[in-house]
């Protein structure tokens, strides 16, 4: 009979066979010098056994490589607004690097326990589990120096691994959500936003759906790498902003908010799909929080969709106009792909990963067609059509393209005493697969609704502290 061992995964637990053990056994032999004590207690308990050594060593390296790459996507979404909107568009790379220093510090201070800690009745993170600021001064803080973060015993993650990996996550959210505040914002406004964001607003989906004691984690919600914790919420939070801007432009007499056009920038633009593009390595390949047969998987999915995505939108653009699409669409045929595909890329085979990416395509043109009719905001570079819309698309696709097969391999969060996420309706997943789909709805909406009102009262509260958010110098 098969040995299994029992591996404690990104919300839950899976089961590693000895076959997968004996794959990433191979990865011994090509890190023997990477081994340290600082891990020897990772894994020990009731419930886990440690990998070997070398294994969770090289895990440790695969995860804090992807967050790297993931980091380097928030200054890239302010090359991508420069490309966009033009070289006088300098303030984006201010932003973004305003956002990228914030998250790091609200995070350590206290954002990754309310994300990632043990939860308060499955709704928010214990704030004080790890201390402020990682532990603080402690020498002893949980999992910082020996052993495993409490919730990824099995890949053997140390706290500051799982840190770097999930803050570069939290930071390239509010990049996304900043690419509607444009020049109307005022940068000290969108800075105390982002204090609120990393505490609290980007944490409560984290804490619900990737932490194992999240409320919707135990009915079985699944998003792989964040299509509804990540674009969807951006998008719910983007509107929050926009909402209020809307207001403040109304008060000054405004009948349209003010629009901003394209000043294309081609070197910009290809530099940023080509940052983003690299990015998504870590994004998505990076969630399998193990280098594992899996993680190359996922990299396949990933690079698939986003191809088919591009070529779908060239196609079905060139029907449109009767000539060849610019650069701009090119770019977002790619991201459109990679946005529809991060929720199940985990889940879902190669094949099904081209179906998606074609469907990209058209989704991304009607669905800027249909956000371009509302005149009371600006989203030149495509928050809703892209990151809203393809986010929202590719969680609910999970219900139908899944096969159970991948979603064990990948680290699919499974609660004690349930099943993994069943194979979509489309292989035969039947009653199970509709059940999904409702846990899949119920997410949306929850989610789509707390960061909107969240974000909403945020701004709200700082605009009257600050005496409106608009910057004024450039309306």
């Amino acid at each position: 009979m098969e040995l299994r061992v029992l591996v404690r995964s990104l919300n839950a637990h899976r089961f590693v066979s000895t076959t997968e053990a004996h794959d990433l056994g191979k990865v011994e032999s090509h890190v023997p010098s990477l081994n340290l004590h600082s891990f020897s207690n990772c894994g020990q308990g009731d419930e886990t056994m440690a990998l070997p050594l070398e294994v969770v060593l090289a895990n440790n390296l695969w995860v804090i490589i992807c967050g790297l790459l993931v980091f380097i996507m928030t200054v890239s979404v302010g090359f991508l607004e420069v490309g966009e909107l033009g070289a006088d568009m300098d303030i984006s790379l201010l932003k973004t690097m305003l956002i990228t220093g914030s998250a790091i510090f609200f995070m350590a201070f206290v954002g990754f326990n309310t994300a990632f800690a043990p939860t308060i009745n499955g709704i928010i993170g214990n704030p004080v589990y790890n201390g402020f600021f990682l532990g603080g001064f402690s020498s002893d803080a949980n999992q910082l120096l020996t052993g495993a973060w409490w919730a990824t015993t099995g890949q053997g993650l140390t706290t500051g691994t799982y840190f770097l990996f999930e803050t570069a996550f939290a930071s390239v959210t509010l990049a996304l959500v900043g690419v509607v505040v444009l020049r109307k914002m005022k940068l000290q406004a969108f800075f105390a936003y982002s204090i609120v964001y990393f505490v609290l607003i980007w944490n409560l989906p984290a804490a619900w759906i990737w932490n194992p004691q999240g409320w919707l984690a135990r009915i079985g919600m699944a998003d792989f790498a964040g299509g509804l914790v990540v674009h969807g919420a951006a998008g719910a939070a983007g509107l929050g902003i926009v909402l209020q801007i809307w207001r403040e432009e109304q008060k000054r007499g405004r009948i349209e908010s003010v629009q901003v056009p394209y000043k294309l920038n081609s070197g910009w633009l290809t530099l940023s799909i080509l940052l983003l593009w690299i990015g998504w390595f870590g994004f998505n390949p990076g969630s399998v929080l193990a280098f594992n047969n899996s993680a190359m998987t996922v990299v396949l999915t990933t690079f698939l969709a986003a191809a088919s995505s591009f070529l779908s939108i060239m196609y079905f653009r060139y029907r449109m106009i009767k000539k060849m699409p610019d650069l701009i669409y090119a770019t977002n045929g790619v991201l459109m792909g990679l946005i529809i595909i991060t929720p199940l890329a985990g889940f879902v085979s190669p094949g099904s990963a081209v179906i998606l990416g074609l469907i990209g395509g058209p989704l991304f043109l009607v669905g800027e067609r249909w956000f371009s009719r509302f005149k009371w905001f600006s989203d030149p570079v495509g928050l809703f059509p892209g990151h809203l819309l393809g986010g929202l698309f590719g969680v609910a696709m999970i219900a139908f393209f899944s096969q159970r097969t991948f979603a064990i391999a990948s680290g699919n969060p499974v609660t004690p005493g349930n099943s993994p996420i069943p194979d979509g309706l489309l292989f035969g997943g039947g009653s199970a697969a509709l059940q999904q789909l409702g846990i899949e709805a119920l997410g949306i909406g929850a989610v789509m609704a707390t960061v909107f009102i969240l974000s909403y009262v945020s701004v709200r509260i700082i605009s009257k502290a600050m005496h409106g958010i608009l910057n004024r110098e450039e309306l």
